[in-house]
């Protein structure tokens, strides 16, 4: 599994992780190369609101934030840092442009911005990131952990957290309901 490169992928755990961290999650890969790869979990909210998080952090949101929007759990590296997943890109103080269209955030200025209207068309926010050293992933791969699919934007910004994991399912061709707990080689 040499020179694969996963960035805008999703990674589908497999049944296989049930007692895990990762199970049952759909994890966006923003960047993935020789180094290894980091990713957000996208469909595990927290009970923290974004409203609320960005009152902890000294920031007053404008009324038009909804009060009910979920910060998600990302991953467990990192979990008292924020990351915003967001389109467009944009012009932030500490962002990995994960390619034209989407892009990763960790600076102050994006949350000031959303709470003022003035932050990207569409955002995610998350506390912690999933990490791999090199190799980690191509590893975890062929022990059948994972299923990849290229990523797409709408399942991502336009599909409420529960829909995302079967979403990006449907863009296998597979059913959940498909899958076994039962792993083999050929």
């Amino acid at each position: 599994m040499k020179n694969i490169n996963l960035t805008h992928h999703f990674l589908i755990a497999m049944p296989t992780m049930a007692d895990s961290i990762f199970s049952k999650t759909l994890t966006y890969i923003c960047e993935h190369n020789e180094q290894g790869a980091i990713g957000i979990v996208i469909n595990r909210p927290t009970d923290l609101t974004l409203v609320n998080l960005l009152k902890q952090l000294g920031i007053y949101p404008s009324d038009h934030l909804a009060e009910a929007t979920p910060v998600l759990f990302g991953g467990p590296v990192q979990m008292d840092c924020g990351f915003v997943l967001h389109h467009p890109v944009g012009q932030w103080q500490s962002t990995l442009a994960v390619n034209k269209e989407v892009g990763l955030t960790t600076s102050l200025d994006i949350l000031k911005a959303i709470a003022n209207s003035d932050g990207p068309e569409q955002v995610l926010i998350a506390l912690g990131y999933a990490g791999w050293a090199a190799g980690q992933i191509e590893h975890e791969l062929a022990q059948n952990s994972w299923l990849t699919v290229p990523a797409s934007a709408e399942v991502i910004f336009d599909m409420p957290s529960e829909e995302r994991l079967p979403a990006a399912m449907q863009l296998l061709g597979i059913n959940d309901a498909n899958l076994s707990n039962e792993v083999g080689h050929a």
